[in-house]
């Protein structure tokens, strides 16, 4: 599974250079032009990583950082025009992983993007959620002590339920985090996922139904087991 980047920067020249570079690299990408729209897309979906400018239109990227970090370990790159020594302790004792200053070699980011990722994947424990344990390195995902036995989009849909428990997705959430062409997938597609998901995990666990079904709505995990 390609890791999903996303970037908020209001400057569209720049956002364009840094989403090529990284398609380059095989990353998956979005971009928010303001804080909001940036926050709002990351609660949606489970990015792997977060590109942030300190200089956005509505509040700072030093606010993001800080909004994010009080739920969340999401690696975070900053990028600003500031050169100065405090703004980059700022960022970092926010809780910012790494800190890169205007005008960048975008090879040079998307290379500090992967030094990023492997420094963080190699820091972080699996993450456990209800019963759940995800190891992403191995893009495996353990349900009672078990492997559950997934797919490429099984994965990515329950690993998206087990990183956020009580979040009802839509399918159109699901889609847009999970596929790279959101277009080509239907509802039904989703459900048909999730049915097959489901019964992969009774076959573990027959007892217990992790998944919830909001009907006309889409799906969630349940926070309890």
């Amino acid at each position: 599974m390609e890791a999903y980047i996303l970037i908020i920067e209001d400057e569209q020249a720049i956002a364009d250079t840094v989403v090529y570079a990284l398609k380059q690299e095989g990353f998956r990408t979005t971009v928010c032009m303001t804080a909001a729209a940036g926050i709002s897309a990351f609660r949606a979906a489970s990015p792997s990583l977060m590109i942030i400018d300190v200089g956005l239109p509505d509040v700072s990227g030093f606010d993001v950082v800080r909004e994010l970090r009080k739920d969340s370990n999401i690696p975070v790159i900053l990028l600003t025009a500031r050169t100065s020594e405090i703004d980059r302790v700022v960022g970092l004792e926010l809780g910012a992983d790494d800190y890169v200053t205007k005008p960048f070699s975008p090879r040079e980011l998307a290379a500090r993007v992967k030094a990023v990722l492997r420094r963080t994947a190699a820091a972080m424990p699996a993450a456990h959620s209800s019963g759940f344990s995800i190891d992403a390195e191995k893009c495996v995902i353990t349900y009672a002590g078990t492997a559950v036995p997934l797919s490429r989009y099984e994965y990515a849909i329950l690993k998206l339920l087990v990183e956020r428990p009580g979040k009802v997705f839509s399918r159109d959430e699901i889609m847009e985090a999970v596929w790279d062409d959101p277009g080509e997938s239907f509802d039904r597609t989703i459900d048909t996922h999730m049915k097959t998901i489901r019964q992969k995990l009774h076959a573990i666990k027959s007892d217990a139904d992790p998944i919830i079904t909001h009907r006309g709505i889409g799906y969630s995990l349940t926070e309890e087991t």
